[in-house]
């Protein structure tokens, strides 16, 4: 967790010189006189702003007394913690008699301000400003703090920028009370935050200003998605073509049977998945937690297959014993597992780490006559995932039965030829997946420069008041923002 005291944050200097990076504060002017705020993680502030505690300039948790005389049958909103967002976005696709919600729920009015006050809620960012709520109320989950701006001190819009603002999640974080999954956010953090509050009307030019700047960034962002979901289709186009057409473009060439797959090199054997591995059964199923221990063996559940690899450092630990114990289901460096639940088809190679090791909740399929890591490039191809599609069952999380998978069918080349499709895959996996990890890279990159635009802006340590966009900004930001549908 980033330490505020002391931090960059208290110094006007963090700034930088100016022009460093189009996005960062460094590039904007700062104010002409400050002085000093006497709060320690905040240090100097703009000279006119004034240092407030957040209960003097918005009410806390309002009562629920002015809605008490509504019919009780008038429609409201109601917000689950599911439809409060991480990037300020409301769901409000439901509504309930406020009769039924009036006690036991949190009461919110058109404009309120929210954060979510649990783990990892907080942290995440939950929050967002009350707009278009049916009859302007709602009640929701009462894992959230309300925070109603008093008029013409505060902005909904800044207040919410204030309390979205990295200072004030940090310094929330670390007052947070409670154990493992249950801390909590206490009301006084809230209620005795301190910051320097702009005039109203500055706060609603840095408020245009930073809703101009994060619009940008924000489609920016969304561009770096785009590029991400294009390059995963594309290795997964990569992938599919290599299991099922091969890789040399001259070699004979025979029907598939399949109207969508079209033709498959003809020395190919079409085979059941029975039929091409020595074994295949599932993981561990009777009580698999009863074997769970502080150090030993990886023991893999199906959250730590990923498509191609497992998070061995995030797995669980099973003794050699238990390991043994369950021999049926013990770990060979060149298995191939497969995710039953949630994400079904998901397969992975299990690595030489994971040797004598044991694993639950997924399909295991023992090596043999083939290399696994073709195999499992197969297993995650259109050819297998199509099957599955068709034979997982379930609402909440999608699953399929082993004895289906063992009839699931592919095409299979010469042991040889298996190699040299998965050194192919391999190679062609690892630039795509370098390609992704450079666009991470710069997704995460850009929502920093966002979180820190936003902290300098709210903390006075850089001047936009009276901030004009510039001229054709609107239609830049339209242009990146279609570019990134």
């Amino acid at each position: 967790m980033t330490n505020l005291t002391g931090s960059n944050l208290n110094r006007r200097e963090a700034t930088g010189p100016k022009g460093e990076g189009r996005d960062s504060p460094s590039k904007f002017p700062q104010y002409p006189e400050y002085k000093d705020s006497g709060v320690e993680w905040l240090g100097e502030v703009p000279a006119h702003w004034e240092v407030k505690r957040l209960r003097y300039v918005a009410e806390l948790n309002p009562s629920k007394s002015e809605v008490r005389s509504l019919p009780a049958e008038s429609s409201v909103s109601f917000i689950p913690m599911e439809a409060v967002g991480e990037d300020g976005s409301l769901s409000l696709d439901q509504t309930r008699p406020i009769g039924e919600v009036l006690a036991g729920y949190t009461f919110v009015r058109e404009g309120d301000v929210t954060i979510a006050k649990i783990t990892p809620c907080f942290e995440n960012g939950k929050g967002a400003v009350m707009r278009g709520l049916e009859n302007r109320v709602g009640f929701g989950t009462t894992e959230l703090i309300v925070m109603r701006p008093k008029a013409r001190l505060t902005t909904s819009n800044y207040l919410y920028r204030v309390v979205s603002s990295e200072p004030f999640r940090v310094l929330g974080e670390s007052s947070m009370y409670g154990a493992g999954g249950q801390k909590r956010v206490p009301d006084d953090f809230v209620r005795n935050f301190s910051i320097a509050w702009p005039p109203y009307k500055e706060q609603e030019e840095i408020q245009a200003f930073l809703d101009h700047e994060t619009a940008r960034i924000d489609a920016l962002v969304e561009q770096q998605q785009r590029l991400i979901k294009l390059l995963k289709e594309k290795r997964q186009a990569v992938l599919s073509h290599a299991v099922t057409k091969g890789l040399d473009p001259e070699v004979p060439m025979k029907d598939s049977g399949v109207e969508w797959l079209g033709e498959v090199p003809a020395h190919w054997v079409r085979k059941r998945l029975k039929n091409v591995t020595p074994f295949i059964t599932v993981g561990i199923v009777v009580n698999p937690s009863n074997y769970l221990a502080e150090e030993g063996l990886p023991f893999i559940y199906g959250g730590e297959v990923r498509e191609g690899y497992i998070v061995v450092d995030k797995a669980r630990k099973i003794s050699l014993e238990d390991s043994r114990r369950n021999r049926k289901t013990m770990l060979e460096a060149g298995d191939v597992v497969t995710m039953r639940v949630g994400y079904p088809g998901v397969t992975a190679v299990v690595p030489p780490e994971c040797e004598g090791g044991n694993c639950a909740s997924v399909m295991l399929i023992k090596k043999g006559d083939y290399d696994s890591r073709w195999l499992c490039s197969a297993m995650n191809s259109r050819l297998i995932r199509h099957q599955v599609e068709i034979v997982q069952y379930g609402a909440a999380q999608k699953q399929f039965n082993i004895a289906d998978a063992m009839e699931f069918w592919l095409f299979q080349p010469p042991v040889g030829e298996q190699v040299s499709i998965a050194d192919y895959i391999d190679h062609e996996s690892c630039i795509f997946d370098q390609l992704i990890d450079e666009a991470n890279r710069n997704m995460e990159l850009l929502k920093e420069r966002r979180s820190a635009l936003i902290s300098a802006a709210v903390t006075g340590k850089i001047d936009v008041s009276g901030w004009q966009p510039p001229a054709g900004s609107t239609a830049s930001i339209e242009a990146a923002q279609t570019e990134a549908v």
